[in-house]
This record gives structure tokens, sequence and C-alpha cells, in this order.
């Protein structure tokens, strides 16, 4: 069993992603009575992060500031969690299965010469061994992987292991740690991101998602109304994509971002064999389609047939409502 658990933490625009504190969680599933220890990697003091990681639970956090840790590379965030890690010596290592954990786990699990687990949606114990639950065959399976020796590193799905309690009573230690990053191999000199408001998509509990039935960019405003109102996000399928009527970013699939939120709206959406692989894992599936015969009703635990634009606007009023009742 693991006595110490290293959690590599991630933020976005200097807020905590909620995966942090899953991946926290997760490390407690690993062994509830091993100490947490967070790592957050920036260049901005990063005190406000390590003691949210501290109140969700962390024992402690290490923070490693340094201005080439300013915008992520493997390189430099390399770097930085293998010096934590050398001083540290955890028995196991959690981080979320985002794009920064897809890219950064598989490089440190090489430098360790260690196994890695990706994309784990459970954990459980039997008996004393630690076992692994991951999808397979684009969500049709499950396997169960164990770590018979060495190092125990995982990523974990996000929206699939639970969080625990935020406690502000918590308090724990935060150390600064100074580390020399060299020899980067890519340098960033400019960030241009498209503009984007409300819940990251690969993160959101609810995810509105339409597809070539929405039928334009204009059709596309009432999902946006409804992930409003429901405070969730909008996703497409790539079929959607492929017309121009939303961004690459939003798009859903096996070759796009993989979700599992509690709440799925499938709008327009035939239900391809690629597009099932990155949402059928969601808790509740809700499908609103004009063709009865469509296989997304397959995978559904509701379905609405019928014209969208006159069905999400009756859904949008029937939430107002209820809302203002409660």
């Amino acid at each position: 069993m693991s006595e110490k658990i290293l959690v590599i933490g991630e933020s976005r625009d200097g807020v905590l992603r909620n995966v942090t504190f899953e991946a926290i969680g997760a490390a407690k599933k690993i062994n509830s009575s091993a100490e947490i220890v967070g790592v957050l990697c920036g260049n901005d003091n990063l005190n406000s992060q390590a003691k949210e990681m501290i109140y969700y639970g962390a024992d402690r956090v290490v923070t490693v500031t340094n201005e080439k840790l300013a915008t992520y590379t493997s390189d430099g965030y390399g770097q930085a969690v293998l010096a934590v890690m050398e001083e540290e010596s955890p028995d196991a290592i959690v981080m979320g299965h985002t794009a920064v954990g897809k890219d950064l786990t598989p490089k440190l699990a090489s430098k360790l010469e260690s196994g890695l687990i990706s994309d784990a949606v459970d954990i459980n114990l039997v008996g004393d061994q630690v076992v692994f639950t991951r999808p397979i065959y684009s969500g049709k399976a499950f396997e169960n992987k164990i770590i018979t020796e060495g190092l125990v590193f995982a990523t974990i799905r996000p929206n699939n292991i639970k969080a625990l309690d935020r406690d502000d009573s918590r308090s724990g230690e935060v150390q600064e740690k100074s580390v020399d990053i060299s020899d980067l191999r890519t340098v960033i000199k400019e960030v241009l991101r498209k503009a984007s408001e409300g819940v990251d998509l690969s993160e959101a509990k609810v995810v509105v998602a339409g597809g070539r039935g929405v039928k334009s960019a204009d059709g596309f405003k009432p999902l946006y109304e409804l992930a409003d109102v429901l405070g969730g996000a909008v996703g497409a399928s790539r079929g959607a994509c492929d017309a121009d009527y939303c961004d690459y970013s939003l798009q859903i699939g096996q070759t796009g971002k993989v979700v599992t939120p509690d709440l799925y709206i499938a709008v327009g959406i035939s239900g391809a064999i690629q597009h099932l692989a990155g949402m059928s894992n969601s808790k509740v599936i809700v499908a609103i389609n004009k063709d009865p015969e469509a296989n997304i009703f397959n995978v559904a635990d509701y379905g609405i047939v019928g014209d969208l634009f006159e069905v999400i606007p009756i859904l949008i009023e029937e939430i107002k409502s209820l809302k203002v009742n409660a």
C-alpha cells in the first residue's frame, strides 16, 4: 500500500481545474491513510491554489515557480515535476487525464522507467491490491488493471472519481521549491486563444451537444441557451464541426474530447459509433431527434422524437419555470 502519493495539479487562467480535486479523491481511494502531496507549477504566486488543494484533501503542497513555466511545455513541466519526485520519492502518482496529463505523464513514466495506467474511471481495493478500471474498445468494454510492483502511476478521467468535500478548516504546509529549467526544445512565443465563456466542456456536469440536425451555426443558439439555463457546456459531433456550424474545439468523439457528464443531451445527432465513443459513459443520456430509427436512441436513457427547434424552446421554458418555483 502506498505511503506517499503525489498529485500533480493543473490550472487554467490561475484557477485549479476540478480534476485536480478529483485526483486527490483518487489518491485517497488508493490509500486513505497515505500522505497526499500536491505539486503545482507556474510562474506566479501559487499559494492560493496550493491552499485550495489542501482544503480538498492534500496534506501539503510543493510549488515550483519559474518564468519558463508560465506556459505549459512538456520539457519545462517535466523537469519541474521530476525534481519534486526525486526529492519526495512517492509510492504513487495521480494526475487528471486531460490534454496536459495525456502529454506529460507518458514522458514522466518513460523517464522513471515506470508503467502508467491511463484514463482510469474507477479505483477499488481488492484485498491489498489497488484495482484500476479503464474503458477499452471505444467504451464498449472495461478492463481492470493492477500494478504488481514498483511505482503506482495513473491518470483519471474527469467527472468519474468523486472529489472530497471542501474543508476550509484544513491546514497544511506549502513548500516553495526552486528548480533550474534548462535546455527547452520548445519555446512558447505567443498564445492565441479563442474566447470561450461558461463551463469547460471536458469537466462539465451537463453537456448539450449538437449534430448535423442543428442545420447551421445559428441553429446552435438554442443549444447555448439550454446549456446556460442548465449550467452546462455546449459540444458537437464531428459532422457539425465539419459543416462549419461550430469550432472543432467543441468536438466530442473518438477524434475529439471524451466527456462523462451527469447529463448529456444529444440534439440532432444520429449516433455514429465515433461519436458514441466520446460520450456513451455519460450517466444520463437524453436524445432529441426527428428520426425514430436514429442510432442515438439505442444508447439514450430518454428519447424525444421531434423537431429540435420546437422541443428545445419548450425545455428551456420548463426549466426556467422550475427554477422560478423552486
